[in-house]
């Protein structure tokens, strides 16, 4: 799925309505019907409703929802809040029609003085201010806002909670700002829901589509993306009959060191599970008992040290390699990194301890080969990068990250943001807090190796390893609950995964 910054949604709203063609007026009952219906279907009537409109077009959705409601029976209050200004347009019609239907009361507010005292047990429904809103909220709506917040009632925002900004909230003044348990968004998740400090703000998001055109969608260019099942199972390789082991590829994954051959394990497993036809899993000496017995599926290739990766055999064989997982800082460990990188393989992924010896030796990071793949947390991506104030500087700097090195960059997390060097952004729609689990990481560096490993663009391992790592950490958690699950059921679920995307 496109995602889009406001301004080009509200274009898109625009082109809709010449195309199709539609009213604004219109559009905005089609849009409010959607809310009205999820309202119905997820809370019911059994609490008051409050209702908060502003002046414009927000304002205006939330009173052809209070309108729609209570035709329903819903107990429905209105509070309006021009801010000194008349309702014009669509709201103006909106608030006729409430009246002419009599069957919702009408408040408003001009002073705080006429702020309500809002009870914990009502529904608030948030309808102050859209996603065109560009600077902080203050005097009267700070107010309102902050009392809300402080109300402990349920709220639900339409659209985009009152005073976020839709794209970058580095300047806003994040005090005044509603905090929703639940944001009905129009067509499109916003670009701002994707960072971690926001979620505060929206809480549970949904996404209503309220039939958008498509030739107005397709025509209006996009650098962000959203993760859709549909996207994935497109891209996923059919086997052909006669196919053999060696059609799907040779891995090598040099992983483990004393005390963290379970990072070996879990990585070896993985690769094997997400298709690929041979695995070779460089280890430690010591480790060679272990993952033998382990992963009885893969074949083994013996460092020289006990404990430590030293040194790598000739890559000549393999069809791509991973590097990371339990791997390790020591000194022999860095300088064979180095020589790996200096022989430029051309299919690789980069994970946790190569990706902190990298962070110590960052004149390396020119040697990186062209479309390789780092899968970094956020320490780990600052360390490499740097500091940012923010999840929007944070994605600034993966971007420019990616296209000064010509990398991938997996920078895992909810909705685990994936940049390519070419500026393009991909958000993940699958993954749960259970996941958060050591040795989840180690798993989907194994996927990502094994799908690489089988022919898929270095782009395409990304966003196919990723996704399907998120779907079968939810079908995990569904069996194991979040709070149970180990990154080894991820493991178990991958074949299931791969079944809901045929």
């Amino acid at each position: 799925m496109k995602l889009f910054t406001c301004s080009q949604i509200s274009e898109i709203d625009r082109l809709t309505m010449n195309l199709e063609p539609i009213s604004s007026i219109d559009l905005m009952e089609r849009a409010s019907a959607k809310v009205a219906d999820w309202i119905i279907q997820n809370i019911g009537n059994d609490r008051p409703f409050w209702f908060f409109a502003g002046p414009g077009n927000n304002g205006g959705d939330a009173l052809a929802v209070a309108r729609l409601l209570a035709l329903c029976n819903f107990d429905c209050t209105v509070f309006i809040v021009g801010f000194g200004r008349e309702l014009k347009g669509d709201p103006a019609i909106n608030l006729q029609r409430l009246k002419e239907h009599n069957k919702v009361l009408q408040r408003k507010i001009d002073s705080e003085q006429t702020i309500p005292e809002i009870p914990s047990g009502v529904v608030v429904i948030d309808g102050l201010f859209g996603s065109g809103l560009n600077k902080p909220l203050d005097g009267l709506a700070e107010k309102i806002v902050r009392k809300i917040n402080l109300s402990g009632a349920t709220v639900i925002s339409i659209d985009i909670p009152g005073g976020l900004f839709g794209e970058d909230n580095s300047n806003n003044n994040l005090s005044a700002v509603i905090r929703a348990n639940h944001t009905l968004t129009f067509q499109f998740p916003k670009i701002s829901f994707f960072f971690p400090e926001n979620h505060q703000f929206t809480g549970n998001w949904e996404v209503l589509p309220i039939g958008l055109s498509t030739e107005a969608i397709g025509q209006t260019e996009s650098n962000y993306f959203y993760l859709t099942k549909e996207y994935i199972s497109g891209k996923i390789k059919k086997r052909d009959k006669f196919s053999h082991k060696g059609t799907f590829g040779h891995a090598f994954l040099i992983a483990g060191s004393y005390g963290k051959m379970g990072a070996a394990v879990l990585s070896s497993k993985a690769c094997l599970r997400s298709g690929v036809g041979l695995l070779t899993s460089h280890i430690p000496r010591l480790g060679y008992e272990i993952i033998q017995n382990s992963v009885p599926e893969a074949m083994t290739s013996i460092d020289s040290s006990d404990t430590v990766f030293s040194e790598h055999p000739d890559l000549s064989m393999f069809s791509a390699i991973a590097i990371g997982p339990g791997l390790d800082k020591k000194a022999a460990t860095q300088l064979a990194f180095k020589k790996l990188l200096q022989e430029k393989p051309k299919r690789m992924v980069i994970d946790a301890d190569a990706l902190n010896i990298l962070a110590e030796n960052k004149d390396w990071l020119n040697l990186l080969p062209e479309n390789g793949i780092l899968t970094p947390h956020p320490k780990e991506f600052e360390r490499l990068a740097g500091i940012s104030a923010n999840s929007f500087d944070r994605l600034q700097l993966q971007l420019q990250f990616s296209a000064k090195y010509k990398t991938v960059i997996v920078l895992k997390g909810a909705n685990t943001c994936i940049t390519f060097p070419n500026g393009e952004v991909y958000f993940n729609s699958t993954g749960n807090p259970g996941m958060a689990t050591g040795g989840s990481g180690d798993v989907l560096t194994g996927i990502i190796l094994g799908l690489l490993a089988q022919s898929y663009s270095a782009e395409d391992a990304a966003l196919v390893g990723v996704y399907l790592h998120g779907l079968a950490g939810d079908l995990a958690a569904a069996k194991f609950s979040q709070q149970a699950m180990i990154a080894g059921d991820i493991i178990e679920q991958l074949g299931a995964a791969f079944l809901q995307l045929e």
